[in-house]
This record gives structure tokens, C-alpha cells and sequence, in this order.
């Protein structure tokens, strides 16, 4: 059963993303000379399956004259793109006066994209569901088989159906490479690596500001000041062991002065000593 997902989910696919349909505002509007309406179009070029490889969007332009059927053939597509199905039926043209312009956007991704989740910058543009997996139907079937004397085997079997856009058994091979690395990362699991965010740049001027200009209690000025600390800069350079032979201050009075600090835009945790013992 986690094969079949994969298969169904999980392999990257290219879709129509975005059309624009010279002459139409919307996807409800008719367009003179065609048989069908945009709804239909639109249904249409869903089913169209590209191969793409490319990473980044690409356009694609379909132009055409009546009288006569529109198929996927007569996209104009780049040689980094393919279509699987040529023959995919699109529009019909009445007339000579007919005409049927469309810029397309394919991308290439994987899953389920409702339109919904995508942004039409220009006027005109329509967003449009895509259906990115190139697997279209799996069915598994485990029977009993009898290899030699022995009967107590299972045979699996496996239909796979695809677009045209990847063989079944690439589809397979590449499902189980997925699988692997999923259950690899049980087995051997790699350790994250948390980047820490580089810390703010703090202005000079912060640094200089004394203990009585961070509005504290005078008891905690107080204390820092008997014990050598008069400025921002110098809070900042305190060690955990420094900090605990200061006299009358206290845990809550560390979470004054962070929250102080946290005012000018400081952020104050005492520094360890990495000095060698």
C-alpha cells in the first residue's frame, strides 16, 4: 500500500498551471467561432500530459485558424518540453473567421495544485488545477504461486497505468528508490544541522547607553555598579560565573534587566567562558 501512494502521489509530473485565451476575461466568457465554451476548453487542456524537466515555469503558445478541430499537436512547444498525447482533442472551429489563441504556463511539480492556491497576476489570466502525477491508476493483487515443492509462497501483482509521460517501470524504480530513502532515514538517520540566525548588529550608540538610561531599579543599578558594570557593553560581556558573585541579584532581577535591554532592541543571554580551565 506504500508503494501505491508513491506511485500516486509522490512522482514529479508537468502540467498547465496558468492559460490566457485571447479575446476572454474570464473562464464563465464564450469565445466567437468556438464550439465549446471556455469550461470545456479548459477541461480539455487539463488532460493534455507534458514531460518537462525544467525547474523553473515555462510558456508555451497555441494559435489557430477555423475551420476545424484544435488538438494538442498544434501547441507550439519548446524541445525542452514534450507532449504525451498529441491527438488530445481541444476545441472546434466553426468558420474561417474563427480564431483560437492561447499562452500557456506548464510547471513541473508533483501532487495536487487547486487554482485556488495560485496567484493570476495580469488580467486575463485563468489559474488552473493541476494534476502533476504521472500515474494515473495502480492496482495490486497477492495470490498464492507454487515455486517446486513449495506452496506456501505469494506472487504480487502490479498494473500500472501511466500518462505516457514515464514507462511503468521507470515509474516503479523510481517509487521504490523513494521508499528506500524514506526507511534509510529509520534505519541511518541523518542529523539535522540547525543553523543558528546571526545575531542583529547592535549600534554603537546601544552599547554606550549607561545602566540608569535602560530605566532599571536603583537596586539593580546598584549592584552592577559595585560590581565593575556601568554600560550596555559591559552587561554584555558577563559570564554565568560573574553574574552568580554578584550580591542582591537575583534571578528575577536578570529577567528585568533582559526584558530592559529587550526595549532597545538587546538581546542579553550571559556569555559562557570558553577560556580553558
Amino acid at each position: 500500500n506504500s508503494l501505491r501512494r508513491v506511485l500516486l502521489t509522490s512522482l514529479p509530473g508537468a502540467a498547465i498551471t496558468q492559460i490566457k485565451i485571447n479575446g476572454v476575461k474570464h473562464k464563465f466568457s464564450t469565445l466567437e467561432g468556438m464550439s465549446e465554451d471556455v469550461i470545456d476548453l479548459i477541461l480539455n487542456l487539463k488532460q493534455v500530459r507534458f514531460k518537462y524537466d525544467g525547474e523553473k515555469p515555462v510558456k508555451l503558445e497555441l494559435e489557430k485558424n477555423g475551420p476545424g478541430q484544435v488538438k494538442a499537436g498544434d501547441i507550439k512547444a519548446p524541445a525542452t518540453v514534450q507532449i504525451a498525447n498529441k491527438d488530445q482533442f481541444l476545441a472546434s472551429l466553426a468558420d474561417k473567421k474563427s480564431k483560437l489563441k492561447i499562452e500557456m504556463t506548464v510547471e513541473k511539480g508533483f501532487g495536487y495544485l487547486p487554482a485556488e492556491m495560485q496567484k493570476a497576476e495580469k488580467l486575463g489570466l485563468i489559474a488552473l488545477d493541476a494534476s502533476f502525477t504521472p500515474v494515473k491508476r495502480v492496482f495490486y493483487q497477492v495470490e498464492a504461486t507454487r515455486v517446486g515443492q513449495r506452496t506456501d509462497l505469494d506472487k504480487l501483482i502490479l498494473e500500472i497505468t501511466t500518462d505516457g509521460t514515464i514507462k511503468p517501470k521507470e515509474a516503479l524504480k523510481a517509487s521504490a528508490k523513494t521508499l528506500i530513502a524514506f526507511f534509510n532515514q529509520i534505519v541511518q538517520p541523518k542529523k539535522v544541522e540547525v543553523k543558528q540566525e546571526p545575531k542583529p548588529e547592535i549600534y554603537e550608540e546601544t552599547t554606550r547607553l549607561t545602566l540608569e538610561e535602560l530605566d532599571l531599579p536603583t537596586r539593580i543599578v546598584n549592584a552592577l555598579r559595585k560590581s565593575g558594570y556601568g554600560t550596555v557593553a559591559d552587561l554584555l560581556g558577563i559570564t554565568p560565573d560573574n553574574l552568580a558573585k554578584i550580591k542582591n541579584l537575583g534571578e528575577k532581577s536578570i529577567k528585568t534587566v533582559q526584558a530592559a535591554l529587550a526595549k532597545k532592541g538587546v538581546s542579553w543571554e550571559p556569555v559562557k567562558d570558553e577560556t580553558p580551565s
